[in-house]
């Protein structure tokens, strides 16, 4: 599979009062988890389309990164496309086998929210 050149676009899902929970979460994990996670968004967007163990599509537009951490944890960040670029959602901690629905629920509602804003805003 070749690489891309350039890479695709990443942004942080943003809130009406700014906020980006994605990066909140990601400024308050250790810094080696930091860098894994860091390294396996940058394989998705140098390298997309990208499948398992990577990357995983669920329901809807919404994907998943799947980074395996050094504090042996399980991390999971959801995403979207939309306009070129890839949208990081929301974050979790894996607890369980399965994600929990609402975790998941919460992802698909700003993705909405993402598609709908930049739709209202171009025209």
């Amino acid at each position: 599979m070749p690489e891309r050149l350039e890479p695709i676009p990443l942004v942080f899902w943003r809130s009406a009062a700014g906020r980006e929970p994605v990066r909140e979460w990601l400024n308050g994990l250790p810094r080696e988890d930091k860098r894994v996670i860091g390294r396996d968004i940058a394989k998705v967007q140098f390298g997309w389309p990208i499948g398992l163990p990577l990357c995983r599509p669920l329901s809807g537009g919404l994907w998943e990164v799947r980074s395996a951490l050094p504090s042996k944890r399980e991390a999971r960040v959801f995403f979207g496309f939309h306009d070129g670029m890839l949208i990081a959602l929301h974050a979790v901690i894996k607890k369980t086998r399965k994600t929990p629905a609402e975790e998941l629920a919460l992802a698909k509602q700003r993705l909405k929210e993402a598609q709908s804003w930049h739709a209202r805003t171009r025209t």
